[in-house]
């Protein structure tokens, strides 16, 4: 297992998250100021952006970040996203969030699964870190943090060996093996097969430093070719094409990690479970070591103070909030496998009042623990299951 993978699969996945609800924030903005009550706003959209960007490629937060360290599990990455996402006056209810997360996790896998060469995993990184930073152009604060966490990228993972991405490759594929969320944008595009496992092509340009395959050459004991044959490759392959930048600013070459949504396709957000797949409910034996990251990661991130005469937002991934519980208690329906998800953006000064509550809340010391016997991680593990 690579120790060097938790800061690309958080930047992707990151930036996946970023991409949907920019998308979905766009379909809404309806105004370009916040005159109208209930109405999603152009300001509000680069705020909400900003502030999750900010968040996101804090200094401390990355700095923790880019430790080596172990991946862990799904359940503690989305926890850390979730607290990213909430970083401003949107919020998202956890059915909501589960669906983005199963989103992110499907369009990073589907790059892991097309990229040409391990080290492209970069690439793909710096697509995205590419696309965050054109979000956030109109905030030059905002704009240097991306810039200051992409030069620590390049610092870190310039100098790794061949081996070291494959290994790393390898440990983001064990990592979503068992994943098998369906996406209509890929049911459309017919790259993902109605089990949810993907169909890979057997055409197109071969990697960079690869010759097309077709050729077995032999040679002598002086190193001296002395005869070549030729063989069918069953498939369509072409010469590869240039090598993509891997500095600050270039010409990344490859297209994945670009941002794929578009506010004319909101459809592209369909995501259906295979219901053949039973989720692993074995218990996690490195929870207390999760929690013990959750904790270092949550502690360098800063909470973002709403005003309590500020109105706040919801988005829901549902069109009504009924829907909305039976998702969360009865899982998806085998005949509503390819429903649309809509993302409605409301204002509630009820909402605003609850989350100034509990953020009250969050503020207060805690009463001292009655069993002193208990361990620190099985605290830990209670609170967990109480959000």
């Amino acid at each position: 297992m690579s120790m060097r993978t938790l800061p690309l699969v958080f930047i992707n996945l990151g930036g996946e998250m970023l991409y949907i609800l920019d998308q979905r924030l766009n379909a809404l903005n309806t105004s370009e100021d916040n005159s109208d009550k209930g109405v999603w706003s152009e300001n509000d959209r680069k705020r909400v952006m900003n502030d999750i960007v900010g968040s996101m490629f804090s200094k401390d937060f990355m700095d923790e970040l880019l430790k080596p360290q172990q991946l862990y599990s799904h359940r503690t990455l989305k926890t850390v996203l979730t607290r990213i996402a909430h970083a401003s006056i949107m919020r998202l209810n956890p059915v909501s969030m589960d669906r983005l997360y199963e989103l992110m996790v499907m369009a990073f896998k589907y790059q892991i699964f097309l990229c040409p060469r391990p080290k492209d995993l970069l690439l793909i990184t710096y697509n995205h870190i590419d696309t965050i930073r054109e979000i956030v152009k109109d905030t030059p604060v905002v704009v240097n943090q991306v810039d200051e966490t992409h030069r620590k990228i390049i610092e870190v993972y310039s100098s790794l060996p061949e081996g070291e991405f494959q290994l790393l490759r390898q440990t983001l594929l064990i990592f979503f093996q068992d994943m098998h969320i369906r996406v209509s944008l890929f049911l459309k595009i017919q790259v993902q097969n109605p089990n949810g496992r993907f169909a890979l092509s057997t055409s197109g340009p071969v990697p960079h430093g690869i010759e097309v395959p077709g050729l077995i050459r032999m040679f002598d004991g002086k190193g001296r070719e002395i005869r070549r044959s030729e063989f069918p490759s069953e498939g369509s392959y072409s010469s590869s094409v240039k090598e993509g930048c891997f500095e600050l600013h270039g010409d990344r070459v490859i297209r994945l990690g670009m941002n794929m949504y578009t506010v004319n396709n909101p459809e592209e957000t369909h995501t259906s479970k295979d219901t053949s797949v039973k989720m692993d409910d074995t218990p996690n034996l490195l929870a207390k070591e999760e929690l013990n990251l959750l904790a270092r990661l949550m502690g360098s991130m800063k909470a973002e103070k709403v005003p309590k005469t500020e109105t706040g937002f919801w988005i829901n991934m549902f069109p009504t909030d009924q829907e909305e519980e039976e998702a969360g208690t009865s899982g998806v329906a085998e005949e509503s496998l390819f429903e649309v998800i809509n993302i409605q953006a409301m204002q509630d000064e009820q909402v605003t009042t609850e989350l100034a509550r509990i953020a009250g809340q969050f503020a207060e010391e805690e009463d001292p623990p009655l069993n002193l016997s208990s361990s620190k991680g099985d605290d830990l593990l209670a609170m967990m299951d109480d959000l």
